[in-house]
């Protein structure tokens, strides 16, 4: 895991270095103070020379405003690297979530996805930057400190060492605990996250069954545990601090009496006393700074888990080893035996087999969870059969590149969503660079205009959070405005007018007719008036195909397609 934290330091050699070396520059000037201190006590006192002991103190202001340098250095592109390192993988992390499949979002919950994307990786920065900056600085600090008190006095340099297997030994205990702690606690943010936005994003349906209080008890609960994760974390912090603080100041205690014994006994000059004091303080200093890394390393580390665990999923949905890129698509669609099961249990399509002509347009129909929507997901590969074909033009899909199959298949379904920009921005979605012209166009054949003209902005309305200023019959309009965008050879309608009112309809069908002509159009369907003009109409049920044929067809045999008349 290590290993592949630091290979997202390569791009950043530069900055890396830079940060260290200056660093470490600025950890060993901090050791000059002491020395500076020694001599002024035990040399430049005892001879009153006023010169002498001017010039070393601008000697000094020297040293500290190098110093100073250094730290502004360290502390502004230290954390930019941190930041770069922090957005690279940010940015990794989003765009291995938009090539995931369908199957793996219908099993994650989008509360815990943001989480991963936000809470998760705010931590790493810090650890970027401080990780190896604050060990590096603190080990060269701890030797150079400690090879200086050898030279002032090497008993009490040892005396004063006997305090680190005590510290290490602390922070290994605690570190592994703060790891844990902070794992649990970010597992507590996702399911946070999941409440709150289920909560607000449903806050209409909460308001309608007057559950608000239900809804702050679920909270609630998540809100507590949330809290009591957290001070489980902040205890092990309290505790490990604590002993630091108090082992750390029983040795410097120590070392100031046993100092002062050989004060007394004429083994340590009163200014290598003070220097002994004050280097012990720097001494201690690398430990404080590891513990500091203690609390914040657990925290970089569990989010990183989290990430790696995240670009370890694998999208069910790839392209072949030998896929290409389509060519213009004419429209034919087989279906060959084609089988669907979501959980390997329980089968949803069973052995459909229907040969779709360029061109044509044939409806589905049939009974709630019959299986229509799963068998239009398959086409533009949302989902793979798990057993059977699906061929285009006699090219299997798994033949063709995701990407070159999806640009020429149009989709307009019941459950629209919008994003929350404008409503230009929402019908350009369908093709990113169209024109101006392009947009009113489609405007105008999704019947629009009367829309837009009632809007204060027009088309560069903000829409609102999903197209909440929208009614459900305005944005499916939206989407099927995206379509004429899209101008696509495959359209694919799940109950496409659905919520648009009759006359209204009854005109937005006449267009998406027109839009038809010379394409191949599925349609899905429940209200049976609005396909009475396909060329031909699949009754699905259970899965299967039980009966195909024209509206007269149909309504002739009297059979399924004619009881759903009824």
């Amino acid at each position: 895991m290590l290993r592949k934290f630091f290979a997202y330091y390569r791009p950043h050699k530069k900055l890396l270095w830079l940060d260290l070396s200056c660093a470490i520059l600025s950890g060993l000037l901090e050791l000059v103070f002491p020395l500076a201190i020694a001599a002024f006590i035990d040399q430049l006192l005892p001879a009153g020379d006023w010169a002498m002991t001017v010039l070393a103190a601008f000697g000094l202001v020297a040293v500290y405003l190098v110093n100073t340098g250094l730290m502004a250095v360290v502390i502004y592109w230290g954390h930019t690297l941190g930041i770069n390192i922090e957005t690279e993988m940010r940015a990794r992390a989003f765009a291995h979530i938009t090539r995931l499949s369908w199957t793996w979002f219908d099993r994650n919950e989008t509360g815990k996805l943001v989480s991963r994307v936000t809470r998760d990786l705010e931590e790493i920065g810090e650890v970027a930057h401080h990780g190896p900056e604050d060990v590096l600085i603190a080990l060269m600090t701890f030797i150079g400190a400690f090879a200086l008190m050898l030279y002032l006095h090497p008993p009490l340099a040892f005396i004063t060492l006997t305090i680190v297997p005590v510290m290490v030994w602390l922070l290994a205990v605690y570190g592994g605990r703060m790891t844990r702690t902070w794992q649990a606690i970010y597992g507590r943010v996702g399911a946070f996250n999941v409440r709150l936005e289920e909560s607000i994003g449903g806050i209409r349906v909460v308001q309608a069954f007057t559950n608000e209080n239900h809804e702050r008890d679920l909270f609630d609960s998540d809100n507590q545990r949330y809290r009591k994760t957290k001070l489980e974390a902040y205890r092990i912090i309290a505790a490990l601090t604590a002993l630091h603080y108090m082992g750390l100041r029983a040795v410097q205690v120590v070392v100031m009496v046993a100092g002062a014994g050989y004060v007394f006994q004429g083994g340590l000059s009163a200014g290598g006393y003070v220097a002994f004091l004050l280097l012990v303080g720097v001494f201690f200093r690398p430990l404080e700074k590891i513990a500091a890394v203690v609390e914040t390393y657990p925290r970089g580390i569990a989010g990183f888990r989290s990430y790696l665990d995240l670009l370890s999923q694998k999208p069910d949905i790839t392209d072949a080893a030998d896929a290409t890129p389509a060519p213009a698509l004419g429209g034919e669609i087989t279906f060959d035996n084609v089988e669907l099961s979501y959980d390997g249990a329980r089968g949803v399509l069973h052995g459909i087999s229907l040969d779709v002509k360029p061109g044509e347009t044939v409806a589905f129909v049939g009974p709630s969870g019959a299986g229509k929507t799963s068998l239009m997901a398959l086409i533009p590969r949302f989902y793979d059969p798990t057993g059977g074909e699906i061929r285009i033009d006699g090219v299997p899909l798994q033949k063709m590149t995701l990407d070159s199959l999806r640009k020429q298949v149009g989709l307009v379904s019941q459950d629209v969503f919008l994003f929350g920009g404008t409503l230009r921005d929402n019908i350009a979605y369908g093709r990113l660079d169209a024109t101006d012209a392009e947009i009113r166009e489609a405007v105008k054949q999704a019947r629009l205009e009367p829309l837009i003209e009632t809007l204060p902005e027009r088309l560069d309305t903000i829409v609102g959070e999903r197209g909440v200023m929208l009614s459900g019959g305005q944005r499916q309009r939206v989407a099927i405005a995206r379509v004429f965008l899209r101008n696509p050879p495959v359209l694919l309608l799940d109950e496409a007018t659905s919520a648009l009112d009759r006359s209204t309809e009854r005109e937005v069908q006449a267009e998406l007719a027109r839009l038809a002509v010379g394409r191949t159009t599925l349609i899905i369907a429940h209200r049976l008036d609005t396909i009475r003009h396909a060329d031909r109409i699949v009754v699905i049920d259970a899965g299967k195909i039980v009966e195909i044929g024209t509206h007269d067809e149909l309504v002739a045999r009297q059979a399924a397609y004619f009881a759903m008349l009824g």
